[in-house]
């Protein structure tokens, strides 16, 4: 995000827009709301389980009970194989809870009250998605744990599995603007209740998440081997050492490349049109 992008969004009460305080302002400002935002959450502890849930029943039903039943091309374990796409599926799990919560102060006035406060308006949703990230870490130690009660083991060295968790904790964070892109788009809360699950639940199944591209319909295997969730989860397998799919595809061979330019052109897509929409009263 560039810091023109940042600066331009100051709000102004009724004296006008005051002047820009910088970075360390901007970051007091960020702080500030991410504090408030967090004595919210706490309030609200069945938010780290909503974000955990899912996964959770995607590693353990077909993790645990269909691990003998399903059986990898290329081999492997495949409770191991997928603990990967459930680790992701908590970054696709916090888009709702946040697309929700940023559609609620839109429509409950809380906005138009920051609105009126001589602070970045960035700073508002740069603190919102500060927070839910710390939910979503939460949710994805809770996810750890029970992966490891499993049997799930990385058979690299501490670097490489930490590099697969920063990576796992960078997709969380462009999902949370996602869940933003939504609120500021939709507004509507029964509308992102409607679409949030289709995320959740289709995108895995379009993936590598539970299943090798390989092994899809010649149709589905292409969106398969192309979804950004693909390349994320592929680049957790290698750096964990777990079994991984099969297949010669450009996806398959470059995870990282393909993780790179993907989140980097949706973070920057959803974090400007988010920006754009929020500072604009009514849009």
């Amino acid at each position: 995000m560039t810091t023109a992008l940042i600066d331009s969004g100051r709000g102004g009460g009724p004296q006008g827009t005051r002047a820009a305080g910088g970075p360390r302002a901007l970051l007091t400002e960020v702080l500030a709301v991410t504090g408030r935002r967090l004595r919210h959450l706490r309030r609200a502890p069945g938010r780290v389980v909503g974000v955990a849930l899912s996964p959770l029943v995607s590693m353990v039903m077909l993790g645990y009970l269909f691990r003998d039943a399903i059986q990898l091309p290329a081999g492997g374990s495949y409770g191991e194989y997928v603990f990967a796409g459930g680790a992701v599926q908590v970054a696709l799990a916090c888009v709702g809870p946040t697309a929700v919560s940023v559609a609620l102060d839109l429509k409950g006035g809380l906005v138009d009250r920051f609105r009126s406060l001589p602070i970045s308006r960035s700073s508002v949703l740069l603190g919102h998605t500060l927070a839910d990230l710390l939910v979503g870490l939460l949710g994805l130690a809770v996810v750890t744990g029970a992966g490891l009660l499993l049997g799930w083991r990385s058979r690299t060295g501490l670097l490489p599995t930490l590099a697969a968790f920063g990576l796992i904790a960078l997709f969380v964070y462009v999902m949370l603007w996602l869940g933003v892109l939504l609120a500021t788009t939709l507004r509507n809360v029964e509308t992102i209740s409607v679409v949030t699950p289709f995320i959740v639940v289709v995108l895995p199944f379009l993936s590598n998440a539970f299943l090798a591209p390989e092994s899809m319909p010649g149709p589905i295997r292409p969106l398969a081997e192309w979804n950004p969730v693909s390349a994320v989860i592929a680049a957790c397998r290698d750096l964990w050492g777990n079994p991984a799919a099969a297949g010669g595809s450009f996806p398959a061979e470059h995870p990282l490349t393909v993780v790179a330019v993907t989140l980097g052109a949706l973070f920057t897509a959803c974090a400007v049109v988010s920006l754009r929409r929020y500072r604009t009263p009514g849009s």
